[in-house]
């Protein structure tokens, strides 16, 4: 079986273990659907980047979120980087999984000024989006922990970046939100590219 395949065949399982009554063919669709989007699109590792919203979508099922969380991590850089709408995927997978894209579509596209403005703007928003539905930043903590899992492939500066700003935002809301082994992940990640030496 093409690997791609049998990853997306271990996360239906996973799913399909807490979830009575899954609609397997739903969650295949947007598989597929991501899968298309981005055909062509490489991670900087050189893996087709599917890989990645597969990832991320493992992660959240990890977490035994629901069915629509799982869809929208599997569609998260659709909006981003790809030719999908809102209006397409609300469409096709529901209004819920479309607003979920979205948040966290959202949570990426402001530019800053200075390092800490950035900090304060990415808390104040993933706020506001905690606010409207969690589970926006429950999918952009779990696009974090697979980012930071793969940060090897970016500059040292870029590294440097991701891992203050994981210390500073992602990591306290983990553990504010009680997900700890993914607090605990994402900080000896964040000072083993911060901390090298020790």
């Amino acid at each position: 079986m093409d690997p791609i395949l049998e990853r997306y065949q271990a996360l239906e399982d996973k799913v399909a273990a807490y979830t009575p009554n899954l609609d397997t063919k739903r969650l295949f669709d947007a598989f597929t659907y991501a899968d298309t989007e981005h055909h062509g699109q490489l991670r900087k590792s050189g893996e087709p980047y599917i890989i990645h919203p597969l990832a991320v979508a493992d992660i959240v099922a990890d977490l035994g979120l629901d069915v629509d969380s799982v869809i929208a991590a599997l569609l998260h850089d659709c909006i981003e980087d790809t030719d999908a709408t809102h209006e397409e995927v609300a469409k096709r997978f529901g209004v819920t999984v479309a607003n979920l894209v979205e948040g966290v579509t959202k949570l990426n596209k402001v530019k800053y000024t200075s390092t800490e403005e950035k900090q304060m703007e990415n808390l104040r928003k993933m706020l506001m989006a905690m606010a409207q539905d969690v589970r926006v930043i429950l999918i952009k903590i779990c696009d974090r922990v697979h980012n930071i899992r793969t940060l090897e492939y970016q500059s040292e500066k870029k590294q440097r970046e991701k891992a203050l700003e994981t210390l500073e935002i992602y990591a306290p809301i983990a553990h504010r939100l009680g997900i700890n082994s993914i607090k605990w992940e994402l900080e000896d990640l964040s000072f083993f590219y911060l901390e090298p030496n020790k």
